[in-house]
């Protein structure tokens, strides 16, 4: 918990996919290089979605942001060596019930096209596609590869994967599914679930990951709908909140898509125009959230997030090594750029938090 000498300070990271994820691993290492008093030891608790989950329990354990920072740097590195077969596993469970009910679906619909007249009525035909449209799998792909690979990395680090044994509190925001109403793992009620389901479940995003079991219950991503970080924080006890958000919507002036650079985010096809309508939620809620809690006066909120200009390098492969190093780089001198204009306008919003600018010499 936070010193007597000063506030609570808990760090916030939304979601935002591998490349969101290395955004804020970045921002943090270039946080702590630039600023003296927060290595170690200089946030008080943490809240993650998705795969900011995934960063916050690393950090909220202790781990060394600058050795994470450094590790996705080399490709060599195997100290966190996730790859994409870890993420993109078929559900075969779901595909083998969309399989099992398609071919009720079709069988029952074949029986009652041909007991029909001899032109079936528009609606019978509708009613029909209704069945297999309700046999569609939850999710392409299963996050249970993910949660594994976690356990195995928590294992050889020494991170617990129990909330209680955390030693900073941790929180990690999520949806049930048949209910609609949000779960924070991690507080009261929820703090007995392992670490690395929590995580899987917050990143459960639809239609790409199927919904995760815990209990009798399922649940997904809360994405543009989640529960305000900043108000989350506040309930810990912080004073001062930290929101280093990746999921800004995107202005840039070209597209680049498998089939060579366009215009529009239209051309990068369904997945990145979801994407796209995500980011302007998310981003509207975080500064709904955050104008609000400013405004009421209950805490200092220092916001971290790219320029929309420089959206593009988001959009490349994240499995691609040169596209992970350009946005580790990026958000690295980008985060040290803003640190040296908060000093240049004697604006340094951290002040209060015993955090105090680096030498050059640093």
């Amino acid at each position: 918990m936070a010193s007597d000498e000063r506030p609570h300070i808990c760090l916030c990271l939304p979601g935002g996919g591998a490349p969101g994820a290395m955004f804020q691993i970045a921002a943090i290492a270039a946080l702590e290089h630039c600023l003296d008093g927060l290595s170690g030891n200089g946030f008080d608790s943490y809240v993650g979605t998705s795969s900011g989950a995934s960063v916050a329990a690393a950090l909220a354990a202790g781990q060394d942001v600058q050795r994470i920072y450094r590790a996705f740097l080399d490709p060599a590195d195997d100290y966190f060596p996730l790859e994409r077969r870890h993420i993109l596993r078929m559900d075969l469970s779901e595909w083998r019930r969309t399989v099992q009910t398609g071919a009720r679906a079709l069988s029952q619909g074949s029986r009652s096209f041909w007991s029909s007249a001899r032109s079936p009525s528009p609606a019978i035909l509708w009613e029909e596609l209704a069945r297999l449209y309700d046999s569609m799998p939850a999710g392409l792909f299963s996050l249970d590869g993910y949660e594994r690979f976690l356990e195995d990395n928590f294992a050889r680090r020494g991170v617990p994967n129990q909330f209680r044994a955390m030693p900073k509190p941790l929180r990690i925001v999520a949806h049930e599914l048949d209910s609609g109403d949000p779960v924070v793992f991690g507080a009261k009620d929820y703090e007995h679930v392992p670490v690395t389901r929590a995580c899987i479940a917050s990143m459960a995003t639809p239609p790409l990951f199927s919904p995760v079991r815990i209990g009798n219950a399922h649940f997904l991503n809360p994405a543009p709908s989640q529960l305000s970080h900043v108000d989350l924080a506040l309930e810990l006890g912080a004073r001062i909140v930290v929101v280093v958000n990746p999921m800004v919507p995107l202005r840039v002036p070209y597209v680049p898509t498998g089939h060579g650079v366009r215009t529009s985010v239209r051309d990068k096809g369904a997945m990145w125009v979801a994407n796209q309508a995500n980011r302007i939620k998310l981003r509207a809620l975080i500064h709904g959230s955050v104008d609000r809690v400013r405004a009421e006066g209950k805490a200092t909120v220092v916001v971290i997030e790219p320029e929309p200009t420089d959206g593009t390098l988001f959009m490349h492969n994240p499995a691609s090594f040169a596209a992970r190093r350009a946005i580790l780089e990026y958000s690295y001198l980008y985060t040290r750029d803003l640190i040296a204009r908060w000093v240049a306008g004697e604006q340094l919003p951290l002040e209060e938090a015993g955090w105090h600018p680096k030498s050059v010499e640093a």
